[in-house]
């Protein structure tokens, strides 16, 4: 029988001398993210990559890419329960501002399907005037989207 306190009694069970064994609960997994370390999307894929997977962990390396990871694809934590960390957030926001989205505007511009030329344009005059949002607003909507309650900014 459990009570509350997260402890089972019973009989001859556990040294407690009452017969009570602790239950032990599970750890929900912490990735951490150093916002010093990300200046480029680039940086943010390796970062992210490492955080979950490892030393040249794979989470994603387009935006397609990560939002499937976070819904549970490829390169996945094994477990939904867990929280990403974004350490010194504030700095990566600085440097995933209207800059770096420019030149990722610049670098889909170069690859999209001609249809999707003009809209990718105007978002690019956009993020050239400062507007619009940002690479750092890109990332965190997919996280809120794809797996909400996950992301951490400190």
């Amino acid at each position: 029988m459990y009570d509350f306190s997260g402890t089972f009694q019973g009989a001859g069970i556990g040294g407690t001398g009452r017969g009570a064994v602790r239950i032990l609960r599970a750890v929900t997994p912490r990735y951490v993210l150093d916002g010093t370390q990300i200046r480029t999307l680039e940086d943010f894929w390796r970062v992210i990559g490492e955080a979950i997977n490892g030393p040249g962990g794979y989470f994603g390396r387009n935006l397609d890419a990560f939002a499937d990871c976070l819904s549970g694809g490829f390169g996945a934590p094994d477990d939904d329960d867990y929280v990403v960390e974004w350490r010194d957030h504030q700095v990566s926001r600085e440097h995933l501002g209207y800059p770096e989205t420019a030149r990722q505007l610049e670098i889909r511009l170069s690859r999209c399907h001609p249809t999707n030329r003009p809209s990718v344009s105007v978002d690019l005059a956009a993020a050239r005037q400062e507007r619009g949002t940002t690479v750092f607003d890109w990332l965190v909507k997919i996280f809120d989207d794809r797996a909400p309650g996950v992301l951490r900014l400190g």
